[in-house]
């Protein structure tokens, strides 16, 4: 698999974002889902991920969003048939590592109460809970965590190690 830092304006990375939202908007009522569109993901302060297959199919893709006093994990996608080999642990690692190069203090994000697996990825690397962040408010349906921005060093171990 390769990853590597594009574009969200390519029709197969728009297909993963729709089937991304196929799976969670039925999950949370409106005001409990808080994903971004295509128009936001591509704005210079975002760091956008897609992991391609050997075939060079986007199966994958997550983005950072950063802001001065940290960088927001959005959109973090790995089909169904791709799960399961350390493709997500990879673009989540990918992502952190060039948020350090960009001198990002701090990682954060906003998951669901009713996604155990992204919950289960998100413990693995080392995010802890935390309070709501940024505009967020409370929510019985989020969960926020957050971790500290690892070394370049650390975070690039990390990468080749998955």
């Amino acid at each position: 698999m390769n990853i590597a830092l594009e574009s969200p304006r390519q029709a197969e990375v728009i297909r993963l974002i729709d089937e991304l939202d196929a799976y969670q908007k039925p999950l949370y009522p409106p005001q409990s889902h808080h994903g971004i569109d295509i128009d936001a993901l591509s704005q210079p302060n975002v760091l956008f991920a897609v992991v391609r297959d050997p075939q060079g199919t986007a199966v994958g893709c997550g983005a950072m969003v950063l802001q001065p006093e940290f960088g927001e994990i959005k959109r973090m996608f790995v089909r169904p048939a791709n799960r399961g080999g350390g493709i997500a642990m990879r673009l989540l690692a990918t992502l952190e590592k060039e948020a350090v190069a960009r001198a990002c203090p701090r990682f954060v994000l906003e998951t669901g109460v009713s996604q155990p697996e992204a919950l289960a990825l998100y413990a693995r690397a080392g995010y802890l809970r935390c309070g709501p962040f940024g505009d967020y408010v409370d929510d019985p349906l989020s969960i926020f965590m957050q971790k500290d921005a690892a070394s370049p060093a650390e975070t690039a171990r990390r990468v080749e190690s998955e």
